[in-house]
């Protein structure tokens, strides 16, 4: 250990050498004084020492050593104790793999069947696909123009050719930005953001490429972290137990991908601790599974230093097959190797920013207490319980009636079941006859099916907890849309040409009661007006339902108030956007509350294949879910009806889980209103947007919040000119990319 303290102490005054011999020059022309960040440069060294929670203090150092940032030292302490020091002479390292965007084989056949396919349709279409998995050579379904080529997929590491820095204090946060960034087709700065009253400090790479067709994914951390005796990785394993390496262990050439639950990993030099993840929800692009495919690293470089970080591996894994018979086991295995065909990375559109983000949090005290202060920020990957509200959440595809047949029992505890219950889902509406089953039989059949559904469905329910059988229907409207009943109902739906027999629309028969069959789309409006039924879009403009519900906007099923909107899920993922989903998801439901009478509401779905107790930390980062305005959940054989009519009128809100709304309306009447919202948090927020449309036109006002400081409250009152609009909704933004949001609210003259 002698040896490796020298060496260490020569590298040290090697690098102070080389950053001493470069002038640091930073432009403070955006920085005005923050109280609680200190801003200061001694000579060629800029410090930043900002109060972080719990009256700690965390201090980072920057320099630049021939045109490459380092970041000099980063320590914690707490209120007037002895500095930790957690890393020196570490460099921000980043590395992109870029592969070319295609337009799904489905979107293109949806778009040539609908007569609108052209090159310019296909060009603005092809961001919205989910069936594409650029890295996947040469790929054998899903996307179009195959096969691919080795030769489309481009590794990067970044490189810095810096001669400045430029300081910026925006609210109550300071951003340190060095120009130079190279990271292949991707240039531009490199940026570190303080919080102040939180012991965050983030790293980005905002870069852009001009290449058309771009996709790609990032890994972002620190190189250079000094091993000693006491240097450990501290991470919790799928089944939370603790695990930790020393950096004993022969140096790695690759990045260490660790399965860690919740997305995190933490290094104890030995004093204090540095806590290393990705923002919690913008990371992840969507997938039909929730397989946790390992987001942070770490690399031991060499006997002498290691390095840290965040990743985004190169393909998906599929799911745990299931069966009890060899014919479901090969059914199931198939669809889960099929589903690596299924990883579509981020979109990077020409000329857009790209913001490839890793979060540290620094910390005093041990890895243990830093994992709960972590955590903390997503209320310990769990959605908080809000008085008068419940959570609901579904478009699951778990073959749930499929699994209870092949196993020749109703009483069998799905995976999901725990693993939901943990996320802190207290309603779960799932979509068996999606792919499973036999959703086009005529009767016998399925009925027998729904009813095994129904029964299965009961014995998973539990006081607070309620599964709800729902169905992804996708017949006679146009595109995929979901269905869901105050109780319930047996169906068929049938194509006519297909039937047997002519059916009536309704009967009755022997152990189903009442049982409906439905063969039009005028059907399914009588069906759910008379059974009081919810329909919406599945994932809206994407997937099987490209076109709609721009296709069907002047329909009788569209317009009618049983139709509520369209399911929201983060796909596509675009980096340079400051909210999640803002054109597919947010833009679908402004245009459809323009569309219709009454406002339309976006109901955060799943739409996965799997979901784990083991894997409970990845469907927190991969989910949104909905708050609804309900004092208690119905038991199974209650009614089900208060649920329906909550969704119904827009009783809920949806959110990542970071923020959380206590209320929200509309005050006052006549020309002059006032938006009120009362909202938790726990990042520091960025913006609020109170967004509104006339019936053709969409406008919007931005709050700025960069003004707020991590776990707080706040109490929105927003002025507004009602005239001309017809409904308005509004939505909250914090700095990890996290966001909640109201449904729109119609305005009365």
């Amino acid at each position: 250990m002698r040896v490796r303290g020298l060496i260490l102490a020569l590298c040290f005054t090697f690098l102070s050498g080389i950053a001493a011999a470069q002038t640091l020059s930073c432009n403070l022309q955006n920085y005005k004084p923050v109280e609680g960040i200190e801003v200061k440069q001694t000579g060629n060294v800029l410090t930043v020492v900002w109060q972080g929670e719990s009256d700690q203090q965390l201090r980072a150092e920057f320099t630049i050593s021939n045109g490459q940032p380092v970041v000099r030292q980063l320590a914690a302490r707490d209120a007037n104790g002895q500095w930790a020091v957690l890393g020196e002479n570490l460099t921000a390292e980043f590395h992109v793999t870029t592969g070319k965007r295609r337009i799904s084989a489905l979107i293109r056949s949806l778009m040539m069947a609908e007569g609108r396919y052209t090159q310019a349709t296909a060009a603005f279409e092809k961001w919205d696909s989910f069936w594409d998995a650029p890295l996947v050579v040469p790929g054998t379904r899903g996307s179009t123009d195959l096969p691919r080529l080795p030769s489309e997929i481009k590794r990067a590491t970044v490189s810095y050719n810096s001669n400045g820095c430029t300081v910026t204090s925006t609210g109550d946060r300071l951003s340190i930005d060095f120009n130079g960034l190279t990271l292949g087709i991707f240039s531009g700065s490199l940026r570190f953001t303080a919080f102040k009253g939180s012991n965050l400090l983030r790293q980005e790479a905002i870069a852009k490429t001009e290449v058309p067709d771009t996709a790609f994914k990032y890994a972002a951390g620190l190189k250079g972290f000094a091993v000693t005796s006491q240097s450990t990785v501290y991470w919790r394993d799928l089944a939370q137990e603790w695990q930790q390496y020393s950096f004993d262990g022969h140096p790695n050439t690759e990045p260490m991908e660790l399965r860690a639950r919740n997305r995190l990993e933490i290094l104890a030099p030995g004093t204090g601790s540095l806590a290393v993840f990705p923002p919690p929800h913008k990371f992840f692009f969507a997938r039909e599974e929730d397989t946790n495919l390992g987001y942070v690293y770490y690399r031991k470089d060499s006997d002498f230093s290691f390095s840290l970080g965040v990743m985004q591996p190169d393909r998906t894994t599929g799911y745990p097959p299931w069966g009890d018979s060899r014919e479901e086991w090969l059914k199931q295995t198939a669809e889960s190797f099929g589903d690596t065909e299924n990883f579509a990375l981020y979109n990077a559109p020409g000329g857009t920013e790209q913001h490839m983000a890793v979060f540290y949090y620094l910390s005093p005290k041990d890895a243990q207490a830093t994992q709960q202060a972590v955590m903390a920020y997503t209320h310990g990957d769990v959605y908080k319980p809000v008085p008068g509200f419940k959570t609901i959440v579904g478009h699951f595809h778990f073959r749930f009636n499929e699994s209870l047949r092949d196993a020749h029992t109703l009483d069998m505890m799905p995976d999901w079941v725990p693993g939901y219950r943990a996320l802190g889902v207290n309603i779960i509406y799932l979509g068996d006859f999606h792919d499973d089953s036999d959703p086009r039989d005529s009767g016998p059949k399925r009925f027998m099916e729904q009813k095994v559904y129904f029964d299965g469905a009961q014995r998973m329910s539990d006081k607070d907890f309620l599964v709800m059988p729902a169905e992804e229907v996708n017949s006679f409207l146009g595109g995929h849309w979901y269905m869901l009943s105050p109780k319930p109902i047996y169906f068929s739906h049938l194509v006519p040409p297909n039937a047997a027999f002519p059916q009536p629309f309704e009967e009755k028969l022997p152990i189903y009661g009442t049982v409906y069959h439905l063969s039009s789309a005028a059907d399914v409006l009588k069906f759910i007006n008379q059974t009081n039924s919810l329909i919406w879009t599945a994932h809206p403009r994407t997937k099987g339902s490209e076109g709609y519900p721009d296709l069907y906007r002047d329909k009788d099923f569209f317009l009618s108030d049983h139709f509520i909107g369209a399911s929201w899920e983060n796909l596509p993922t675009d980096l340079s956007e400051r909210t999640l989903c803002p054109y597919r998801c947010f833009a679908t439901e402004d245009d459809m509350s323009n569309w219709a009478p009454t406002p339309k509401y976006m109901i955060a779905e799943g739409d996965v294949y799997w979901g784990a107790p083991e894997e409970e930390s990845i469907m927190y980062s991969q989910l949104a879910v909905n708050y609804l305005k309900l004092d208690r959940v119905p038991l199974y054989n209650q009614s089900w009806a208060p649920i329906i009519g909550a969704l119904r009128a827009g009783n809920f809100f949806g959110t990542t889980g970071e923020i959380l709304f206590h209320n929200w309306s509309v005050e006052g009447t006549g020309r002059q209103r006032t938006y009120h919202a009362s909202i938790e948090y726990t990042f520091p927020l960025d913006f609020a947007e109170l967004v509104w449309g006339d019936g053709q036109n969409v406008g919007r006002k931005i709050v700025d919040l960069t003004r707020t400081t991590a776990f707080g409250t706040k109490t929105f009152d927003i002025p507004f000119e009602a005239t001309g609009k017809k409904w308005v909704r509004f939505a909250v933004w914090d700095a990890a990319g996290d966001g909640a949001w109201a449904n729109p609210i119609q305005l009365n003259e």
